[in-house]
């Protein structure tokens, strides 16, 4: 494994750990894919850097624990908007 793939890993890794960032979140500021993010944290750290690996591991346990109810405001907040807008536009008329 190239260093500069070894670095990119840890890197990864602490941002997640610092922000408790998301794979999504983390992959939009690294400008890399979700699928690179993932693979570099599960497949690539662990061989790096174990520590480091078991405590994205914890964190990516609490975001997929989590995700169903990120996933329901989500659309909570689409429908609302959308309730929003649609009352604007029965407003104007």
């Amino acid at each position: 494994m190239s260093e500069c793939l070894e670095e990119r890993a840890v890197l990864l890794a602490q941002y997640m750990i610092e922000h408790k960032a998301t794979v999504r979140q983390t992959a939009s500021v690294f400008g890399v894919s979700k699928s690179t993010v993932h693979k570099d944290l599960t497949e690539k750290l662990p061989v790096i850097n174990h520590a480091l690996a078991a405590q994205v591991r914890q964190v990516l346990d609490v975001n997929k624990s989590e995700r169903h109810i990120r996933g329901g405001l989500a659309t909570k907040e689409k429908y609302l908007l959308k309730e929003k807008e649609q009352e604007k536009f029965r407003n104007a008329y």
